[in-house]
């Protein structure tokens, strides 16, 4: 079992910046990616980031590419997301992801979600 808790959430004025924390606890591999996703209400879940946990290699959709940047510490066990730019668009509930081969999270599946953080962009 993986335990994934996230951190960093909370409200911000349109084009400020957050950070949030994503620490993995349990069994972790060095084969996991991780990801973040979101899900506004009414819509479906997004992926708006992935990372491998053993070659950094990234992934982002064009909705946030330049914006966001996801980055791992891999003593920590902790990925992040840091997120500039911010619009009120980005308002979600943002959910960290683990997927234990690297296959799931681009199809919008993960084996592993925490339980989430509130993010509020006010215009």
């Amino acid at each position: 079992q993986v335990q994934l808790v996230e951190s960093g959430g909370g409200l911000v004025q349109a084009g400020g910046s957050l950070r949030l924390s994503c620490a993995a606890s349990g069994r972790t591999f060095s084969s996991y990616a991780m990801g973040w996703f979101r899900q506004a209400p009414g819509k479906e879940r997004e992926l708006v980031a992935t990372i491998t946990w053993r070659y950094g290699s990234t992934y982002y959709p064009d909705s946030v590419k330049g914006r966001f940047t996801i980055s791992r510490d891999n003593a920590k066990n902790t990925v992040y997301l840091q997120m500039n730019s911010l619009k009120p668009e980005d308002t979600a509930v943002y959910l960290c992801a683990a997927d234990v081969a690297g296959n799931k999270l681009r199809r919008g599946n993960a084996d592993y979600w925490g339980q989430g953080t509130q993010v509020t962009v006010s215009s």
